[in-house]
């Protein structure tokens, strides 16, 4: 028997779904900001669209229609009287520069993945996942961009300050290692602050590595090396006193076997400081956090699917606290306290054994 619908319900319901049309078409037009460079124009002041174009090298007519939905969407002001567009200074705050509040370079994240909405739809048909080859180079690229400034801003005295006594045990030398480490920049940006210690990251990524390589060697660092590896085989010995692993732990084929090798890695008074997300396992406890669509779809997107497609887990991004709690538990750690982060969306788990 089919069910009466409330008309006005449905009427909102229709609403709000349309809003979520309007933001991903949004989405796309902002990384046509960041891309073309018209944010960090628009942010020098108030211009007309012609003179917006002008400062930007860009072709007027497109840049007019761009700001049209800018303005509409609310990113813009405009002054009809003077045809003159505005991005306030505290939406630039959100789209330009180089600091961790540069939200922009997440369009890119957001319009990549929807290059691979078909191979999803196949996997939900056929099974199995989107494996992580396919995503790159851009996928490395983007994922740099991101967190390129939010480790610039927030790695040393946020990340890690957090952490009682990491800092003086750096600065005292230590050996320490990062999982995943992408392009390597948080172990540049460490090995750079603490030179009496000796960095590596691994990745399997070999586009990564060789991006961490050449970073590594502009800074002139020779207390940072990186390793094309995948970290269920990481090495034993040296034991290592320090091991990080930055939203990584989640994307793994065999996260439990990685916790279980990182275990086994660290000396006996070492730490792993494992930054992830910062959900519930369970999704009644999610449903008001505001980064959960985020994520979950992401996840769907990327984190989940690139570990089926390798017969692995599939975590996702949303695996929640509990259940790191209790793969800590199993993988040998008897000590998790899960501490804020500078980013709302994280938390810092320092394990200890």
């Amino acid at each position: 028997m089919q069910q009466a619908v409330d008309r006005e319900r449905a009427r909102a319901f229709a609403t709000q779904l349309f809003g979520y049309y309007k933001g991903a078409i949004l989405s796309y037009l902002v990384k046509v900001g960041y891309r073309t460079g018209l944010f960090e124009a628009a942010a020098r002041g108030p211009a007309t669209s012609q003179a917006l174009a002008e400062r930007a090298g860009l072709e007027e007519r497109y840049v007019r229609e761009w700001l049209g939905a800018m303005v509409t969407g609310g990113l813009f002001d405009y002054e009809a009287a003077t045809r003159t567009y505005t991005l306030p200074p505290e939406h630039a705050a959100c789209l330009t520069g180089g600091r961790a509040l540069n939200v922009a370079p997440s369009s890119v994240v957001v319009a990549h993945l929807g290059t691979h909405l078909a191979d999803t739809e196949r996997v939900f048909r056929e099974g199995g996942g989107v494996p992580y080859g396919v995503f790159r180079p851009e996928f490395t690229a983007a994922m740099d961009d991101s967190w390129r400034r939010i480790y610039d801003e927030l790695l040393v005295d946020g990340f890690l300050a957090a952490t009682p006594g990491i800092c003086e045990r750096l600065e005292r030398g230590a050996r320490v290692a990062d999982v995943g480490c992408g392009t390597g920049h948080a172990i540049n940006l460490m090995a750079r602050a603490y030179p009496r210690s000796t960095f590596v990251g691994y990745d399997l990524a070999e586009d990564a590595i060789t991006r961490a390589r050449a970073e590594a060697n502009e800074m002139g660092l020779a207390n940072a090396s990186f390793v094309v590896l995948d970290v269920t085989q990481l090495p034993a010995e040296p034991a290592l006193d320090l091991i990080t692993a930055f939203d990584s732990i989640h994307d793994q084929v065999d996260p439990a076997a990685v916790l279980r090798r990182v275990g086994e890695a660290l000396a006996p008074d070492g730490t792993f400081l494992m930054i992830d997300f910062k959900f519930s396992s369970n999704l009644e406890d999610n449903i008001a956090n505001p980064f959960a669509p985020f994520y979950y779809g992401t996840s769907l997107l990327h984190c989940m699917t690139v570990s089926l497609a390798e017969g692995g887990a599939g975590l996702g991004a949303v695996w929640g606290e509990q259940l790191a709690r209790r793969m800590l538990a199993e993988a040998g750690f008897t000590s998790v306290v899960v501490l804020d982060s500078p980013r709302p969306q994280n938390c810092i788990y320092v394990c200890r054994k």
